[in-house]
């Protein structure tokens, strides 16, 4: 059974493109293995910490002070910790909540402690190297899982950059191959079958014709000489047919060892077709890989170019970004001087408001004032001319 082309291209092209020599083709890839690099740097100095903690002193010239202060606090949380879960177990059940809260307390403080040493021994890579050097026996425990975690990395990467078409190619061409087994097993174990069965029957006949023999020669020794000539013939004549049968049966051995053969050729054939068609596709492998590497060169090229361009354009986005915090600063100090300016206007306008409010008032009494004065004057006056009147008309009346 002939395997399809295209299950074949699929396989020889896993096997040819190595994922360690690609890189990742789209940014959230980039970001996935760059998030667990830093996981897997992060285990490999946080598994040093305890052995960094018990020689301390050998170590506290190359690490500083800020360092050392981080791991001694760091020890004193652990040694807290360690002493808190050994006297957990003696405590009564009435202090059991109290303990529990303490523990979680310290195993936060604990955490916080275990990513400050973590930041401060990252921040300074030439400073890790040196104690992945120095320091460098580790626990089995905290070893293994680094190496199943860098084993996981590995893993994703490559169920990264195998698409959903690949993998299912892959799966479907390890279907047809394991049914091409199964049916060359198959086909190999009825062959083998009929050849044991095949040789049981020519035994099964070989130990009859020997049995009738062995009976022959016993009846023979009691037959007179007189029937020697006659068993002679009857002996020649069994052992006549034995070889006859026996031919036959190395014929049909024969055939089956001959088709046998026919088998082997025919998967030799396969086998040869199989690599000559590998052999092509390898070429075509290594001529897509040349390509790939030389798309990877040009990304690189233009990455570099967007790059240059990205890191002018945040330039210039942090120099307007400055610019818009002094004007931000600026708008924050006239808007605190514009509404302090409204609500003078504000006091100010309501203070001319009770103004001309008092203003109208007393306008409005003056004028009251000014109208009964006038009144008052006019009915003085009024009066005064009546008692001038009377008076003259008094004096008329007595001349």
């Amino acid at each position: 059974m002939a395997i399809p082309e295209k299950a074949v291209i699929t396989l020889d092209a896993m096997k040819m493109l190595d994922p360690c020599r690609l890189k990742p083709h789209s940014m959230e890839m980039e970001r996935i293995v760059t998030v667990l690099d830093e996981t897997i740097a992060k285990l490999e100095m946080s598994s040093l910490i305890p052995r960094i903690i018990g020689s301390l002193d050998r170590f506290a010239d190359m690490l500083g002070p800020e360092i050392t202060n981080s791991l001694i606090e760091h020890q004193k949380l652990s040694k807290e910790m360690e002493h808190l879960l050994a006297s957990s177990g003696e405590e009564d059940a009435m202090r059991a909540e109290e303990q529990r809260g303490r523990l979680c307390l310290l195993e936060q403080r604990l955490k916080c402690s275990v990513r400050n040493v973590l930041r401060l021994l990252l921040a300074n890579p030439s400073l890790c190297q040196a104690l992945k050097y120095e320091a460098w026996a580790r626990e089995s425990p905290a070893e293994a899982f680094i190496k199943a975690f860098g084993e996981f990395r590995n893993f994703m990467l490559e169920r990264l950059l195998t698409s959903p078409m690949e993998e299912e190619e892959k799966i479907q061409f390890m279907e047809e191959i394991s049914l091409q087994v199964k049916k060359n097993t198959e086909a190999i174990t009825a062959l083998q079958a009929e050849l044991a069965a095949a040789i049981r029957t020519r035994e099964e006949e070989i130990d009859k014709k020997d049995n009738v023999i062995k009976a022959l020669k016993t009846s023979m020794q009691d037959l007179a000489k007189d029937c020697k000539a006659g068993i002679q013939q009857i002996k020649q004549e069994g052992e006549k047919q034995q070889k006859e049968e026996l031919q036959g049966s190395q014929a049909r051995c024969a055939r089956l060892q001959q088709d046998i053969q026919q088998l082997g050729a025919q998967l030799d054939a396969l086998v040869l077709e199989h690599r000559a068609s590998e052999l092509a596709l390898r070429t075509r492998n290594c001529r897509l890989e040349r390509e790939i590497v030389n798309w990877i060169q040009k990304y690189d090229t233009d990455m570099g170019e967007k790059q240059a361009e990205y890191e002018e354009v945040h330039a210039a986005y942090v120099e307007e970004k400055a610019q818009l915090s002094l004007l931000t600063e600026k708008h924050a100090v006239l808007l605190q001087e514009y509404s302090q300016i409204e609500e003078e206007r504000r006091t100010h306008q309501m203070q001319k408001e009770q103004a001309l409010k008092e203003l109208n008032a007393m306008t409005l009494a003056a004028t009251r004032i000014q109208a009964f004065w006038r009144g008052y004057l006019v009915r003085s006056l009024f009066k005064s001319k009546r008692k001038k009147k009377k008076k003259g008309k008094g004096k008329k009346a007595k001349k």
